[in-house]
């Protein structure tokens, strides 16, 4: 047979093997695979055949969860979730009014969470940062405010600024975004080891690798 014909076939054959080795390594990766080590912490990734994960992360009075795609790279897996917004608040509406000083007041159905906003006001280098009350009210003595801070302590990831462009207004409400308590994952990897992965946790100690066993 000409080299010409042996190749092409060895092609035919072999290309179709690999294609096929390569989707059953990834379809081995599927199942869900749990936090382990961390006391008082549930945790877990589960990786769903359609390339697709969910993640959850329980502790405290909260529960968080994550999702998106996932990939295999090699030794490791790649989790992806959408883009995150910008902001974990949204201002509904401000308003100049005859009181003294600055009223923030978060609303939301779920009257609980409201006194875990941490508040904070800015102007140039005067900052004042108080807790809003069980009514999502916190009232700041200050004339004026250049920006304002707010941050979920429950899910204490980062601030989300609002500048204020009106510097006559003095009273200030907010709402919760509907994903303040999502977790998102931008190409984090997770090592293979075993039938296991080990690699970092998005809300746990940065720089430090963690276990999630096969269940």
């Amino acid at each position: 047979m000409p080299f010409s014909r042996t190749l092409a076939l060895w092609l035919v054959i072999c290309f179709p093997v690999t294609r096929l080795s390569a989707q059953s390594s990834q379809t081995s990766m599927t199942g869900e695979y749990y936090l382990t080590g961390v006391r008082e912490v549930g945790s877990g990734i589960k990786l769903n055949a359609d390339s697709t994960f969910e993640f959850f992360f329980a502790y405290g009075a909260l529960d968080r969860f994550g999702k998106g795609t996932w990939k295999q790279r090699d030794k490791q897996i790649i989790l992806t979730s959408r883009p995150r917004p910008p902001k974990d608040f949204a201002l509904i509406t401000s308003r100049k009014t005859p009181d003294k000083g600055i009223t923030i007041r978060i609303v939301d159905p779920n009257k609980q969470l409201l006194r875990y906003v941490e508040c904070t006001t800015r102007n140039g280098t005067d900052v004042h940062r108080e807790m809003a009350n069980a009514d999502g009210d916190v009232h700041f003595a200050s004339l004026s405010a250049e920006a304002i801070s707010l941050r979920f302590e429950l899910c204490p990831d980062r601030y989300s600024v609002f500048t204020i462009d009106s510097k006559a207004h003095n009273y200030f409400e907010f709402r919760f975004e509907p994903w303040i308590v999502e977790v998102f994952f931008e190409n984090i990897p997770y090592t293979i080891s075993g039938k296991d992965m080990e690699g970092p946790h998005p809300l746990l100690e940065p720089g430090k690798t963690y276990s999630f066993v096969h269940n």
